[in-house]
């Protein structure tokens, strides 16, 4: 079981519309609904390639009733944890061209609610192969939540997979996360590095295990105490591109869990995190590109130095 902690769910709603003009009405063709929040959205892309993942995340309000009814009706297992604040919403513009995203920060969780989500993790790690923590931490909790988290599993032997920005990120490294995965912008905040070889160095010097960079439509780059890994997608996708993190997470994830190395992992990465991109709404994507983006897409060892931007 790959076991995802969500911190700060959300409802998400998107909105499709022709064109997004700034300060202009917007006529919408299309509203959906879905529970979301980073975590959330890889456990629904590894229950769609048929892995088991249990989700754990604080809910409450009426907002947080309506992200439980939509996970239990998508058949998505999930442990809830009550909470007395309202659970955020996420909002996506989506156009041809793009996406625009608005984030609500999300309620305070209080130590109590906290250490009752502590409680039910402690719970399920033990039936765990791999713990994902994913998104944002909510107002209220101290930078260095996810170090714990990581700690924890690592008492069970458990690897863990960390997707988060800003000091979540940093504060969590020195806990040694077995991955972490920011994207070249991340990298930069974290690391004040342009290049993006030599910001994942920095990273695995202050205890990431390893590396995923996520640099948009140019893929992924791998970095770990072995070597370095390239990896691109086989041909330019336009779309809606949220969620495409979170796909990879799930790839890498799974792969972890499986015990399968870079060369294979990277690619499946890169293929469905693609394949979201063509797909309406985050958590989502075109199996059938994805099976096409696959067969065609390879991983190739790089030096460690090699030399990428990040901006």
């Amino acid at each position: 079981m790959i076991l995802i902690v969500t911190p700060n769910p959300a409802l998400d709603l998107t909105y499709t519309v022709p064109e997004l003009r700034p300060h202009g009405s917007h006529r919408v063709t299309e509203v959906a609904a879905q529970a979301g929040g980073k975590g959330v959205n890889v456990a629904r892309v590894l229950a769609a390639l048929g892995r088991r993942a249990h989700g754990v995340l604080p809910l409450g309000g009426a907002t947080g009733a309506a992200v439980a009814a939509e996970l239990t009706g998508a058949g998505l297992p999930f442990t809830a944890v009550p909470i007395t604040g309202e659970t955020r919403r996420t909002v996506t513009v989506v156009d041809p061209a793009d996406a625009t995203v608005f984030n609500e920060p999300g309620p305070e969780l209080a130590a109590a609610q906290w250490a009752a989500l502590l409680a039910e993790v402690d719970r399920l790690l033990p039936d765990a192969t791999v713990l994902v923590l994913s998104g944002s931490l909510p107002p209220g909790l101290p930078h260095d939540a996810y170090a714990g988290l990581v700690e924890r599993a690592a008492r069970h032997g458990v690897p863990t997979v960390l997707d988060a920005d800003g000091p979540a990120l940093t504060a969590a490294l020195a806990a040694g996360p077995s991955v972490v995965k920011p994207n070249a912008a991340e990298l930069l905040a974290a690391t004040g590095l342009s290049d993006v070889a030599s910001a994942a160095a920095d990273l695995r010097a202050r205890g990431a295990g390893a590396v995923v960079a996520s640099l948009g439509p140019d893929g992924l780059f791998a970095l770990d105490r072995d070597g370095a890994w390239s990896c691109a997608p086989p041909a330019t996708v336009t779309g809606n591109p949220t969620g495409a993190g979170d796909s990879a997470v799930a790839a890498i994830a799974a792969g972890l869990a499986g015990g399968a190395g870079w060369p294979a992992v990277l690619p499946d990465a890169v293929a469905l995190s693609a394949a979201t991109v063509l797909a309406p709404r985050a958590g989502r994507f075109d199996l059938d590109a994805y099976h096409r983006f696959r067969a065609t897409t390879t991983a190739r060892a790089v030096r460690a130095t090699t030399s990428l931007r990040t901006a």
